[in-house]
């Protein structure tokens, strides 16, 4: 047996353990995320499978410890289940679904919120060179090795000794981040948190995009704000992002539109003009590319299920 195939059954052993108390500590709360007593941890339960929901990921590491998931960025489609995690290191627009569920074996998954301040403070501590200095993807998915699954077991089990969550809960944490960052995909996980780094300022932008997206959109604006030449901010922007500036101003306007019919009860006109649009037939064209459905369809069917 080689060294890869024992530390693949290991991870798969200590994922059935953390299985067993990811699905203990949301039995009998419905499908869903569920916070936890551990502020940036999260456990997600899904006893069917289901249809891609569309919105802005947070930066996060995400373990399938039972079940298997389905990710979508743009056009690219990528499946991660049992032992294997996500981490997203900037505000993503993504699709996510479940496609391996049953109500017996639900799909069970372990969030972390990622805190950009504290993995920098770790970089500073190890090793502060973030080596080559090209765009690395916004999100990676990978294997998870056997040390990385402990600490999110043993972060797991503090939910049972709530007395010790204040005091051991920040350190194994750091410990999630250090193995992170010693990991496969370290220079993804570095260029996060690192100041300068291409990961970062096209992450500042990002921000910016999402404070104004109603507004037009000058790429030579948002350029300069990166401290790049518009040519080589659109290139690293679609290299971590999957997609152009445009795209991703247009994909977040829909989904903006979609949330506020939903909860606001307004019609397509009125969503078009909230979010920036100043032609309604040319935002249910969109909105149908992007949804499958015109907007009154759309909304009709969301409140359905």
């Amino acid at each position: 047996m080689t060294i890869e195939t024992l530390s693949q059954e290991t991870a798969n052993t200590k994922c059935e353990e953390l299985a067993a108390l990811v699905a203990r500590h949301t039995d009998g709360k419905g499908n869903g995320a569920h916070a936890t007593a551990i502020n940036p941890l999260a456990f997600t339960r899904e006893c069917d499978t289901s249809k891609a929901i569309q919105g802005v990921s947070e930066p996060l590491l995400a373990i399938v410890v039972q079940g298997k998931k389905e990710v979508l960025l743009n056009e690219e489609t990528y499946q991660y289940g049992v032992a294997q995690y996500l981490v997203v290191s900037m505000d993503l627009l993504m699709s996510a679904c479940v496609v391996k569920a049953t109500p017996e074996q639900p799909y069970l998954g372990f969030k972390l919120k990622l805190n950009p301040a504290q993995l920098c403070d770790i970089i500073a501590q190890t090793n502060p060179d973030i080596g080559k200095k090209e765009s690395v993807r916004g999100w990676f998915i990978s294997d998870a090795s056997p040390l990385l699954i402990d600490c999110a077991l043993r972060l797991t089990k503090l939910l049972d000794t709530p007395q010790d969550i204040p005091f051991l809960s920040p350190m194994i944490i750091r410990e999630i981040y250090y193995r992170l960052l010693m990991g496969e995909q370290s220079e993804a996980v570095r260029q996060i948190a690192t100041s300068g780094s291409n990961m970062q300022r096209i992450a500042e932008v990002i921000k910016q995009l999402k404070a104004d997206f109603t507004k037009p959109l000058r790429v030579e604006d948002l350029a300069l704000a990166a401290n790049m030449s518009p040519a080589s901010f659109h290139r690293h922007f679609k290299a971590v992002t999957s997609m152009s500036p445009l795209q991703y101003q247009k994909q977040l306007r829909l989904l903006t539109a979609r949330q506020i019919m939903l909860a606001e009860n307004l019609d397509a006109t009125q969503a078009a003009y909230q979010v920036g649009y100043e032609s309604t037939s040319q935002f249910s064209r969109e909105y149908a590319r992007m949804f499958g459905a015109p907007p009154i369809r759309d909304i009709e069917r969301l409140r359905v299920a």
